[in-house]
């Protein structure tokens, strides 16, 4: 079960695709977060939901927000994939140990053995402020998303 909105998020240290370290508490006080969990790059939902951010970036990163999109592969795969796509915000690996982010916000399928799509909105003091779990096959509308920014 995800977890509840005005919980607490769970902090985490991640690599990303260039193998740079990223914490969700590093954006504390600083920025919202839009962190987004998706099952795996190259197949076509992600690809269509990750590349519709990618076309109205600025709405999800800016001075105010910050976009970290999470899946369970590694980081070369996540690279090649970022690469391929343009998609110029950052993608975290969760490969190892395998799912342990996704499990600390309750979106690791742990028969499929990768994320379902969850989505959080954290507020600048690290409170889930909105959420939404879809299945793997079921695409997040990103309306939803721009419609819980506006409201923090």
């Amino acid at each position: 079960m995800a977890i509840e909105v005005g919980t607490k998020a769970p902090d985490f240290e991640l690599k990303d695709n260039h193998g740079a370290t990223v914490r969700l508490s590093d954006f504390r006080g600083e920025k919202a977060v839009v962190l987004l969990f998706y099952p795996f790059a190259f197949t076509g939902v992600c690809t269509g939901e990750l590349c519709e951010l990618r076309d109205q970036l600025p709405r999800f990163q800016n001075d105010d927000v910050q976009l970290l999109a999470v899946s369970n592969d590694s980081v070369p795969t996540l690279r090649v994939f970022a690469d391929q796509e343009g998609l110029e915000y950052p993608l975290l690996s969760d490969f190892w140990p395998h799912g342990e982010t996704s499990r600390a916000y309750g979106v690791f399928d742990e028969e499929k053995g990768c994320a379902v799509r969850g989505t959080f909105v954290i507020d600048k003091d690290g409170v889930v402020r909105w959420s939404v779990v879809n299945g793997l096959p079921d695409a997040r509308d990103l309306n939803e998303y721009i419609k819980a920014l506006d409201s923090l």
